[in-house]
C-alpha cells in the first residue's frame, strides 16, 4: 500500500510516505511556516520514493484537536490534494495519534492548548486495537477527568506545560511521563493503514477539521493575566 500522511496541529511539521514496506519520513520544527514549508517537503518525499500522487491509495492527515491555524492547513492539503489525485482521505485524532507515537498501551494524551487549557483524552490499546476510555475535550489542567487503574503513560506538550497540575490529579496511577511525545504522521500512518484496508476511507471533500475549542482570541483581561493562544 502506497500511502501519504501529514500533520501541522503543533509547532511541527510531520510527513511519512508509505511505500509498500519501505516509509519516508520528514519531521521538523516549522514554527509557523507550515503551509510554506508542506506542498514542497512532500514533493520532495514523493521524488524520493519515486511515486507520485497518481500512485497513493489514499491519504491520512492529524484532524486535530491543536492549532486552530494548523488543523485547517492539514485539511485543506488533504483536500486538495484528494480532489486533485481523485483519491479518499482518512482523518485521524490527533490525541490518538500522540498515543501511537507513545509506544506504551494505557495512555492519557494531553497537548498544550494555550490559554491555560489542555486538549485532553485517554486510550487503551488491547490485541493491538485502541480503545477510547474519555473523549477528546477541553479542560483547565487541574480539572481533566479521571481514569480508572494504575500504568497510566502521559504522552504530550500539555505535560510539559502543566506537570504539576496533571500529575497531583493522576498521582500513582501514572507509570511515566514523555511531554516529548508529539503526533507524528508515522503513528497517523500506523493508524489509518487498517482504516484503508477495511475500506472506511472517506472522500476528499469529508476532509475536515476537528475542532473543540470555539474561540481562538484571549480577551483584554486574560492577556493582562499572562495567558497565550
Amino acid at each position: 500500500m502506497n500511502l501519504l500522511a501529514f500533520d501541522t496541529s503543533t509547532e511541527y511539521c510531520s510527513l511519512a510516505l508509505q511505500k509498500g514496506d519501505e516509509v519516508f519520513a520528514f519531521d521538523i520544527n516549522a514554527g509557523q511556516t507550515h503551509s510554506q514549508i508542506i506542498l514542497p517537503k512532500i514533493q520532495a518525499l514523493l521524488r524520493e520514493a519515486k511515486l507520485s500522487l497518481s500512485d497513493l491509495q489514499s491519504i491520512a492527515f492529524g484532524a486535530g484537536p491543536g492549532s486552530f491555524t494548523g488543523v485547517r492547513i492539514a485539511a485543506g492539503i488533504a483536500q486538495g490534494l484528494g480532489f486533485g489525485a481523485n483519491l479518499p482521505v482518512v482523518d485521524i485524532c490527533t490525541l490518538l495519534a500522540l498515543a501511537e507515537a507513545s509506544g506504551a498501551s494505557k495512555v492519557i494524551a494531553c497537548l498544550d492548548a494555550r490559554m491555560g487549557e489542555v486538549y485532553h483524552a485517554a486510550y487503551e490499546k488491547t490485541q493491538n486495537t485502541w480503545q477510547t476510555i474519555l473523549v477528546p475535550g477541553l479542560y483547565k489542567p487541574a480539572e481533566v477527568p479521571s481514569v480508572s487503574g494504575e500504568g497510566w503513560v502521559g504522552a504530550g506538550s500539555g505535560w510539559q506545560a502543566y506537570t504539576e497540575q496533571l500529575s497531583l490529579v493522576y498521582g500513582t496511577q501514572l507509570q511515566a511521563v514523555q511531554p516529548e511525545v508529539l503526533p507524528t504522521a508515522s503513528a497517523i500512518l500506523a493508524l489509518a493503514t487498517p482504516i484503508i484496508a477495511s475500506g472506511h476511507a472517506k472522500s476528499a471533500a469529508e476532509a475536515m477539521p476537528i475542532y473543540i475549542r470555539n474561540r481562538v482570541a484571549l480577551k483584554t483581561v486574560e492577556r493582562e493575566q499572562g495567558l497565550k493562544l
